[in-house]
């Protein structure tokens, strides 16, 4: 029974994909499965960023802005200065890290919750991405700069995945097998005790959103690759996707407990819902709600396994 409520997640992935493919002929085929990888990857390598800050009991609403900021900063360089490909994509990756370095440090700072901390950055992330963009769109980006988020390697695998599978791997190593991973779950889990045991939170903190804004100006280079243009509305509501993958992967609002598996579960779930209900031909909005509703049930889902869990210690 336990083994089942873990891996839950994982029958449920499998019974939606089995349910879209009764639904439409066009559902199980190898090119549509590649589109929802395609698709997911950058979705995929932005909630790995986001489930550092989770799993650390804290909360990132700016990463949707965060991206926008760094994709239209890296188009900029490359159209409007003329930077070689290299410098502008390290160019790129350095603001978005920097960018989630201000957000830790003003979270360490101004000791407030950083669901409201990163509220107030998300609408400076805005304005900054309005401003350097000049409320314009970017377009003909470099055909180099494209094979990003567009390009296959050896015609088969495409490059946006490989991407998604390597930042996905070294989330993995960094929270299983070395000692920063295990500060962040302890922080997680109980802030107080981690501090009087010696390991500086603060610390911690701050690297939790460097490598959030890291992976995040990964995901941006990504996103920005595949449309081929940059433009600021590009990006927002990323970070609500990303956020209802973590739950529904098994990643607490409360933190201290989540893995990479359940989290590609969870962003994988929503972008099999997303293409199945493309396919019987449910419009946008009427995606919205089903995806809120998803948010919901993960919400409920993980707040009745605190319980339980609670009930469980407490008996003992």
């Amino acid at each position: 029974m336990k083994h089942i409520q873990k891996y839950a997640i994982i029958l449920v992935l499998f019974g939606l994909v089995i349910f879209f493919s009764f639904l439409s002929p066009y559902f199980l085929t190898q090119q549509n499965l590649t589109n929802i990888f395609v698709q997911q990857s950058y979705v995929i390598i932005a909630a790995v960023g986001l489930s550092f800050v989770m799993i650390s009991g804290g909360m990132d609403l700016s990463i949707g802005y965060l991206i926008s900021v760094v994709g239209v900063t890296t188009a900029a360089l490359l159209k409007w200065v003329g930077l070689p490909l290299p410098v502008a994509i390290l160019a790129g990756l350095a603001t978005g890290t920097l960018l989630g370095v201000f957000n830790g440090w003003a979270s360490v700072k101004l000791k407030v919750h950083t669901l409201i901390i990163t509220l107030g950055t998300m609408t400076i992330f805005q304005g900054l991405s309005y401003i350097i963009s000049n409320q314009s769109v970017i377009l003909n980006l470099p055909a180099e700069f494209k094979y990003i988020g567009q390009g296959y390697v050896f015609d088969l695998i495409p490059f946006s995945v490989i991407l998604m599978v390597l930042s996905v791997g070294a989330a993995s190593f960094i929270l299983n097998f070395t000692w920063f991973g295990r500060h962040i779950y302890a922080i997680g889990s109980n802030e107080e005790a981690t501090r009087l045991s010696g390991v500086n939170v603060n610390q911690v903190k701050m690297l939790v959103f460097s490598l959030c804004g890291f992976f995040t100006s990964i995901a941006a280079l990504v996103l920005f690759a595949r449309s081929g243009s940059a433009a600021s509305a590009t990006g927002p509501g990323t970070e609500f996707t990303a956020m209802t993958a973590a739950v529904l992967g098994g990643i607490s609002f409360k933190g201290g407990e989540g893995k990479m598996w359940g989290l590609v579960t969870g962003v994988l779930i929503l972008g099999v819902l997303s293409n199945g209900m493309q396919l019987v031909g449910l419009n946008t909005y009427a995606q919205y709600i089903v995806k809120g509703f998803v948010l919901l049930l993960a919400v409920g889902f993980d707040l009745l396994q605190k319980e339980g869990l609670s009930k469980v210690s407490r008996r003992a």
